[in-house]
């Protein structure tokens, strides 16, 4: 019985990695970490990283012993790794990490050098919030995202909360001069909702009954916000509605403008404010330096100076400050450490799965395109949804999408959009 299977293979990795750690060891990471989020909070408002170097010294240190104690074949990163990342293994992501920033720097040079900016001011117009809140809410519907099961609230930070079957909670944040911000934050969000949603009630509780990890989470976030929601046949059928909801804001813009400005490429300091083509960036290079400091490569006093050589190389620019660099996230003062890959794998994901279902719902760009989201919901709750943790995340890709984990879908897709919109040859 492959439900049984699952659960017991799951339960017991799950146990048998919690036995291994030493009490002494989770109290003391549960100590630091909090003491080292108020001090990452203190040091980020007043660009003091040497503030914070000590607590992130021994929160790596830490996480070095947890490593050790679980125990790996390769490299100590992997058994971090593995909490978010069932079976994946830093030499897996370093591989697929290195094909994917190999193509994305010139890509972002060939945008730069192109000299076509979109008009994003648009964006920045008068947006009421009480609108917005009213647009997102129904796109978010016309997805999928099932409202008698689940509800939209705001808060500072967005997230999406599975409380349990028939409870699914997401949240946004809207700002009345950043339209994209309200919109697209809403959409990824309801991605999550909607996995959350998908997932068999009847095995709630159990491993079947929970997500795969979190980049398969993320993959159906960044799906419908990214591949669906800032293409043009999503627009096609949205735009007239925005410039019905927004008509002050809307009044002299036309679809190709509109298009352009959700769809703005320009290196940036601050990951979560990062356009599609360069998110993945970010993702790179934090990746690169949690393992460089787990494998004690990179000493924690030379981060700031690494990152700034490693955000230049990359992007072109320099962060002006700590808060704006090496000290914008909360992950590793949290003790996430091994967290930040499962963000690009859920973009890479994404992009293979969407492949996939444009091979089995040949319409689904006219489906879009007239405001129809009901087969390719359908078709994600079938090939990923209800299976649960029944898949590792590689074998569920496979399953999916008969090919193993690859960067050329999303490479491919990147290539295609902004060749088209920058006139890239």
């Amino acid at each position: 019985d492959p439900v049984v299977a699952t659960n017991v293979r799951e339960i017991r990795r799950k146990y048998e990695r919690a036995v291994k750690l030493p009490p002494s060891l989770v109290e003391e990471l549960a100590r630091v970490t909090t003491l080292g989020q108020q001090a990452w909070q203190e040091a980020r408002r007043n660009n003091d990283f040497a503030s914070f170097q000590p607590h992130l010294e021994r929160i790596v240190q830490l996480k070095r012993e947890e490593a050790d104690a679980i125990g790996s074949a390769g490299s100590p990163y992997d058994p971090l790794l593995d909490e978010y990342e069932p079976g994946e293994t830093a030499a897996g992501v370093a591989d697929i990490f290195a094909s994917l920033k190999k193509e994305l720097v010139p890509l972002i040079q060939a945008v730069a050098d192109s000299g076509k900016r979109p008009p994003v001011d648009i964006l920045q117009r008068h947006y009421p919030v009480d609108r917005q809140r009213v647009f997102a809410q129904a796109a978010a519907a016309a997805i999928g995202f099932d409202f008698n099961a689940g509800t939209l609230d705001e808060t500072t930070h967005p997230f999406c909360s599975g409380i349990g079957p028939g409870d699914v909670r997401i949240t946004t944040r809207f700002h009345p001069n950043r339209f994209a911000e309200g919109f697209f934050g809403t959409l990824h969000e309801a991605g999550h909702g909607l996995y959350e949603q998908g997932l068999d009630a009847d095995h709630y509780g159990t491993p079947m009954g929970q997500a795969c990890s979190l980049g398969i989470h993320e993959s159906q976030s960044r799906m419908w916000e990214n591949l669906v929601g800032r293409s043009r046949s999503f627009w096609r059928h949205w735009f007239p509605r925005a410039k019905q909801v927004f008509l002050a804001a809307l009044n002299d813009v036309g679809l190709d403008e509109f298009y352009a400005a959700v769809n703005d490429v320009r290196p940036s300091f601050i990951r979560i404010e990062a356009d599609e083509a360069t998110y993945n960036l970010h993702i790179i290079l934090r990746f690169e330096l949690e393992q460089a400091m787990i494998e004690g490569d990179l000493p924690t006093g030379d981060l700031p100076s690494v990152w700034n050589e490693r955000f230049k190389e990359m992007f072109g620019i320099v962060p002006p400050d700590h808060a704006r660099g090496c000290l914008q996230d909360i992950h590793w003062s949290a003790g996430l450490i091994g967290y930040f890959p499962t963000y690009t794998l859920g973009n890479i994901y994404g992009a293979q799965f969407m492949q996939a279902a444009r091979t089995d719902l040949p319409a689904l760009d006219d489906q879009l395109a007239t405001g129809h989201f009901a087969d390719l919901a359908a078709w994600l709750r079938d090939q990923i949804h209800r299976h649960g943790k029944r898949f590792p995340p590689r074998e569920l890709c496979r399953q999916v999408t008969g090919q193993g984990l690859s960067a050329v879908p999303l490479l491919n897709h990147l290539r295609s959009k902004f060749g088209e919109l920058y006139r890239l040859a």
